[in-house]
Formats: structure tokens, C-alpha cells, sequence
């Protein structure tokens, strides 16, 4: 008699199958990965000459962006990858299928949302080993741990967001313009893009009240040599895990594996009546 595969088994064929899956999509590989790359390279080619002042004292530009760019990478890899990618699985009934499969949907979701933080490591890695070798970017053994908590914290609340706005998303063809129009702008406000002096006091508040700036000060102060002691942010930490806990509930609410009315599969199946 042939013995089922354990959970934990099938976590890990799915995980590896979601990531390989990722990574012959090579506009998703370009976007998620290599976007911010030529971001980093090309923000700290035209502005990377001067400082940014800190509670502690100046900090060089080059390596500002490098924390600021692989936090948003993080994001990109979770939050954005989830909600680009969900509903378009879900209009092709690729969802509908597995949900009638003897597999745990658990195992689905839990190999899906592992998946994209496997890329958010390779992502932060690749961001970190160009900062270390370009820009002087040094990494501070005693706060690599708030490094590591830092960015498990950030990731799952964003995959939690990821999957929670996935949920919302009418279809598969407005899912890249939901993706980019929640988070891009609010990067231009979270110290990623842009590191801020003075802004006005109510994008200052637009910043702080969602996670991406908490998250992103949050990582930059692990690698910031101006931040003294072990590096860990917990207000911030607190705070974007209380976003994650939000976008859980809401996740557990709004996520369904039917395609929507007018979705992909549907027009194919209407097309192929005819």
C-alpha cells in the first residue's frame, strides 16, 4: 500500500515547485529581483555623494539606499509577488483545481507564501553583497539577529498584506496596477526611494501610519553604524506585526479559490463556446 506524503513533505515539494515556478517567469525575476538592482546602482550613481543626517550622527547616502532598497526588495518578493500572482491563478482556475486535490490547502498557501520568502533572501542578499562591495556598506555581526528578526517579521506581515489584498482584487488584469498603485507611491514616503528632510508633516503621516516605513527604518537600523547597541527597532517590529495580524484576518476573509465573475478561465471557456 502506497503511504501518502507527509505535510512537511508536501510543504517542501510545493515550496520548491512555487519557487522554480518563479524563477522561469523572467519578467517576475526582473521586477521582484533586478529592478531594484539597477535602482540601487542608479540612485547611488546620480545622488550617492553626500550624507544622511541621523538621531546619531551622518550616515553615507550609498548605504542608506542599500537598507532602504533590500527592505523594499523583501516587500516586493512577498507583498507584491502575492497579490500579482494569486489572482491571476485564481481567474485560470488553477486555484479551483488544487483546492480539489486530496492535498491539504494549507500545504498550498503555506508552500506559496514559503516560496516568496526564499526569494525575499535572495533578493536582501544580493542587495547586501553589492552594498558590502561597492559602497563600503559594513555588517555589524553583534546586530545581525535584529537583522534576521527584522526581516521575518517584515515579510510575513507583507505576505499576510500580499494575500489579504489578493483577496480584494476584482481580477487578474487589475491585480500589477492594485500591486504597484499601493505600494510604489507609499516607497516615495517610507525613506526607500527618497531619504526625507523635513517633508511635509502630512506625508510624514501617510508614512508612519502604514508598515513599508516602520519596516524599512526598522531593517536600516541594523545596518546604520550610527545605531548603537543590538540594532533592534521593537516599536517598529510591534507595529508592522500588527499589520500582518490585520492583513491575516482580513487574508482569512476575502480569499477564495473560485475565479471571479469575468476572470480569465471564464472568458476562455466563453471564447472556446463559441
Amino acid at each position: 500500500m502506497t503511504q501518502f506524503p507527509s505535510s512537511a513533505r508536501l510543504w517542501f515539494i510545493q515550496t520548491r515547485y512555487q519557487f522554480f515556478t518563479f524563477t522561469r517567469s523572467k519578467v517576475g525575476m526582473f521586477f521582484t529581483l533586478g529592478l531594484p538592482t539597477v535602482m540601487l546602482v542608479l540612485f547611488n550613481a546620480l545622488f550617492g555623494g553626500g550624507t544622511v543626517d541621523t538621531p546619531g550622527g551622518s550616515w553615507s547616502v550609498q548605504q542608506f539606499y542599500t537598507g532602504g532598497l533590500a527592505a523594499f526588495t523583501a516587500v516586493s518578493a512577498t507583498y507584491t509577488n502575492l497579490v500579482n500572482v494569486v489572482p491571476i491563478r485564481r481567474d485560470e482556475g488553477i486555484l479551483k483545481r488544487w483546492r480539489s486535490t486530496p492535498v491539504p490547502l494549507g500545504v498550498y498557501l503555506g508552500g506559496w507564501i514559503t516560496s516568496a520568502l526564499l526569494v525575499a533572501v535572495c533578493g536582501v542578499v544580493l542587495q547586501l553583497t553589492i552594498g558590502v562591495t561597492f559602497y563600503d556598506l559594513t555588517i555589524d555581526l553583534a546586530k545581525v539577529p535584529a537583522m534576521m528578526v527584522t526581516f521575518a517579521v517584515g515579510v510575513t506581515a507583507f505576505a499576510m498584506l500580499g494575500l489579504a489584498f489578493a483577496g480584494v482584487v476584482p481580477d487578474a488584469d487589475s491585480a500589477p496596477a492594485a500591486a504597484n498603485a499601493t505600494i510604489l507611491p507609499l516607497a516615495f514616503v517610507s525613506d526607500v526611494f527618497i531619504p526625507l528632510d523635513n517633508p511635509p508633516r502630512w506625508l510624514e503621516v501617510i508614512g508612519d501610519v502604514f508598515p513599508l516605513k516602520p519596516f524599512v527604518n526598522a531593517f536600516q537600523d541594523t545596518l546604520n553604524p550610527t545605531v548603537t547597541g543590538s540594532g533592534f527597532n521593537a516599536n517598529a517590529l510591534i507595529y508592522v506585526a500588527l499589520w500582518g495580524v490585520f492583513g491575516a484576518i482580513v487574508a482569512r476573509r476575502t480569499f477564495t479559490w473560485e475565479p471571479s465573475t469575468g476572470g480569465r478561465s471564464r472568458s476562455r471557456r466563453r471564447r472556446r463556446s463559441r
